[in-house]
């Protein structure tokens, strides 16, 4: 799917995250798997098996984009230190909160190596590990890097892949549209828990910064980027802007009404 976007004309970026993977080889090697608010506590032991796993990941999502005949880079906030991190914060309200040893948050992020990589045709794939200005480094959770590089370049649509369907509302179906108050709304109610907080606040705060629209869909449905980006039904949860028009979102609203 990657591939053929980048065939016909449109500039992917691919940024990914470890998830089972990062924990089956922390089990592997015997470490315990501790969670918080949806990020996994990380000390200096786990964070050397994370990079393992990403690093792994990394070079096979490229392997698998150049089989397609696409032309992939890895790279991640170590190379020319274009990822700018610092320690996660915890939230004011959480005072129990453990500590989250080397999660980090993006502190600024600075464009060129993946301007430059676009302007020649190639895919970036970005493994979301961040440096500090001490360089210490901090592992990103990967929805929450994508929404932050998504508003630094301005792009035009952010897709979160992951393994569910996409949000689901009150009644427990799926959300096909949502606007910003919408998504705010069930995170503040507890509707959206556990992984999808991260996951919604990244495609919230990209939308509130001029992202036009962020789509949370499940990647093991066949083809699901495709059909997410290029058709009006799609197969996931379109977040949009609370402003308009929304020509495509508002098909698809109607569409789907019909």
């Amino acid at each position: 799917d990657v591939a053929l976007l980048r065939l016909v004309g449109m500039k992917p970026i691919v940024v990914h995250g470890g998830g089972w993977h990062i924990e089956a080889l922390m089990r592997r090697m015997g470490l315990d798997v501790r969670r918080h608010r949806g990020h996994r506590v990380t000390d200096e032991r786990a964070l050397t098996i994370v990079e393992m796993a990403l690093s792994e990941l990394n070079q096979e999502l490229v392997s698998l984009i150049n089989r397609h005949g696409g032309r992939a880079v890895g790279i991640d906030g170590q190379d020319g230190r274009f990822i700018h991190a610092r320690s996660m914060a915890t939230a004011a309200d959480d005072p129990d909160a453990p500590d989250l040893g080397f999660v980090g948050d993006v502190e600024s992020i600075d464009t060129g190596i993946v301007d430059l990589l676009l302007s020649r045709g190639f895919v970036p794939v970005v493994m979301p590990i961040g440096v500090a200005a001490d360089g210490t480094t901090y592992h990103i959770n990967s929805d929450l890097l994508a929404g932050r590089l998504a508003r630094a370049l301005h792009v035009e649509k952010l897709v979160l892949m992951t393994n569910i369907e996409g949000v689901h509302g009150r009644d427990g179906r799926l959300e096909w549209i949502l606007t910003a108050t919408q998504a705010e709304s069930l995170l503040r109610d507890g509707v959206v828990r556990d992984g999808m907080v991260p996951r919604v606040t990244a495609a919230l705060d990209a939308v509130r910064e001029g992202v036009r629209s962020v789509h949370i869909i499940d990647g093991g449905v066949p083809s699901a980027l495709l059909l997410e980006v290029l058709t009006a039904e799609g197969v996931g949860t379109a977040l949009r802007s609370d402003a308009g028009p929304h020509f495509f979102e508002d098909s698809r609203a109607y569409l789907l009404a019909k």
